[in-house]
């Protein structure tokens, strides 16, 4: 080869490493009581890291699923063809119990350890982390419907993946997905058209088109329908127990942006066969917490998708050089990397704090329930948002290098927008703050006491504090405080990250996000962190002890 090609001042692949090398994450799991699972997040995230699986996640991601509607007799069939390695990547989600594995856990911090697991993994591949996120929510929806969660739930929760289409009782393993949304309606569900008729032996017929249904291949769905007494829940199945397929008619897959490993589908009911979940009428109510469980995944998702941008972002500027020095020793890089690095770790930090309320609340501490559920509205808005700049931000620390398909950058971009997106959009979140204030007894106080947890240990967020104090003042006209909606969940969202940080991070984390977010000295776009800030020891709570 001429000499002309040698390759020089070129970053090696970031190959054979762990994403649970997370100091927040680590220390989350301990502090709560659940450090029992840190050797299992471990072996997780080597798993992740490894080149076989980052394998895996670029192979799922270029050959995306394909739809067949007939075989070649002309026989209706309604399937979706999956790369093998998307295959590959389920089976590590359910064998390490990123599923619905949690809900029927003993051991103390169950739901916690599940978030760090599923936080460590999707940073190796997003897309497939959608139905693993929908069969771990749709486990309390379904105990609405006791005897159907009997039969269900141990299924659901099994970590075997048993994929195909098969009666789902007879399987030794099941996965759930979620079929809500109509194209008149969007998150608006209550306009839904779909009309569910009821049958003699006490199941349905479902009838009516779905806008978005992912995942299709699942083994049940969890849907709403209107029935006589109203917009109702209901359990589909994929397959009827005699074998024969359910009339759900797959009309298209969706071609999107990005989380193009998981199939979305426009699903056609044709009578479809359906049994109810929960009471009639009651449809909203009875899926608000697998809502909410997909939302926690949501924060989680865009943690971990900020994680794995900021950890490419610093590899590659160890390994650069540019105008006579390396770029992590260039001041203005440095404050762009620690920056990312900042906001990363506040997201890790949020996510890992809902996680372990959950566990608290299934405990039966009412408090946390009422924290978690203001919490995770305010944060579903604020670190979902920050996701896109955040990884636009760490594309661009790439160069043209970053732009380019084979750096893995531009999956990350792609993927990020969905996560808030999904399960409401900006508006939608914002305005559900509103909703637990008004309708969620004891959420702002239990919400205050966290925050207030680190009053006194900084003055700017004391201050912060005070802020919002004044802005929660300004919400008595239901027409302005729709107006102040986004701005009360970012300000919600930032005095709790602090808080946490302030308490648990290292006070060089603290200190860069208390004086760029809180104080004011901060320009927003990343890489304006005011002088003084410690850039060296932030990015030291970043640096892998065992990339290569």
């Amino acid at each position: 080869m001429s000499a002309t090609h040698e390759v020089l001042n070129q970053a090696p692949p970031l190959i054979d490493f762990t994403t649970a090398d997370d100091p927040a994450v680590l220390e989350a799991l301990h502090r709560h009581g659940a450090g029992w699972g840190e050797p299992e997040v471990r072996e997780l995230g080597a798993l992740a890291g490894s080149a076989r699986v980052q394998d895996w996640a670029r192979m799922a991601e270029r050959q995306p699923p394909v739809l067949h509607t007939h075989d070649r007799f002309g026989h209706r069939v309604d399937e979706v063809e999956y790369h093998p390695a998307y295959h590959q990547l389920m089976t590590v989600a359910v064998e390490s119990g990123q599923h619905a594995a949690a809900w029927r856990e003993t051991r103390p911090g169950a739901h916690l350890v599940r978030a760090a697991k599923f936080y460590t993994f999707a940073q190796a591949e997003p897309g497939h982390g959608c139905p693993i996120s929908m069969t771990y929510a749709a486990v309390p929806a379904l105990r609405a419907e006791p005897e159907l969660a009997a039969a269900y739930e141990p299924l659901l929760a099994s970590r075997v993946y048993d994929f195909g289409l098969r009666p789902p009782l007879g399987k030794r393993g099941l996965i759930a997905g979620m079929s809500m949304t109509e194209k008149q309606g969007g998150s608006d569900v209550r306009t839904n058209t779909t009309a569910a008729v009821p049958a003699s032996d006490g199941s349905y017929r479902l009838t009516g088109h779905k806008w978005f249904t992912s995942a299709p291949m699942s083994d049940v769905f969890l849907t709403l329908a209107q029935a006589p007494e109203g917009l109702t829940c209901f359990l589909v199945p994929r397959v009827l127990p005699d074998g024969t397929r359910n009339a759900l008619r797959l009309q298209r897959l969706k071609d999107k942006l990005g989380n193009r490993s998981n199939a979305s589908s426009e699903v056609e009911y044709e009578q479809a066969l359906a049994w109810r979940v929960g009471e009639p009428g009651r449809g909203v109510r009875t899926i608000v917490e697998m809502v909410n469980m997909t939302r926690l995944d949501c924060v989680l998702g865009s943690a971990a998708g900020m994680r794995a941008g900021l950890r490419q972002a610093l590899h590659h500027a160890e390994h650069r050089r540019a105008f006579g020095a390396e770029l992590v020793e260039q001041p203005l890089m440095r404050s762009v990397l620690a920056d990312l690095a900042v906001e990363s770790e506040a997201a890790t930090a949020l996510a890992m704090r809902l996680a372990a309320a959950l566990d608290r609340a299934e405990a039966g501490d009412a408090a946390e329930a009422a924290f978690r559920r203001l919490g995770l509205a305010a944060g579903k808005y604020w670190v979902c948002k920050r996701g896109s700049a955040h990884a636009a931000e760490a594309l661009e620390c790439l160069g043209g290098n970053g732009y380019v398909e084979d750096s893995g950058m531009p999956r990350l971009y792609r993927e990020a927008p969905l996560l808030s997106i999904w399960e409401g959009s900006g508006n939608v979140a914002a305005l559900d703050v509103l909703r637990a204030l008004g309708r969620e007894q004891g959420a702002l106080e239990a919400f205050l006491a966290e925050v207030d947890a680190a009053a006194g240990a900084d003055a700017r967020l004391d201050a912060a504090v005070a802020r919002l104090h004044r802005l929660l003042g300004r919400l008595d006209d239901p027409q302005r405080a729709q107006l102040l909606a986004r701005r009360l969940a970012e300000q919600l969202t930032l005095v709790l990250q602090a808080s946490l940080l302030v308490r648990y991070s290292d006070p060089a984390v603290a200190d860069a996000f208390c004086a760029s977010r809180l104080d004011g000295d901060w320009g927003h776009a990343f890489g304006t962190l005011p002088p003084g800030v410690d850039t060296g020891r932030i990015l030291d709570r970043v640096r892998l002890k065992d990339a290569r």
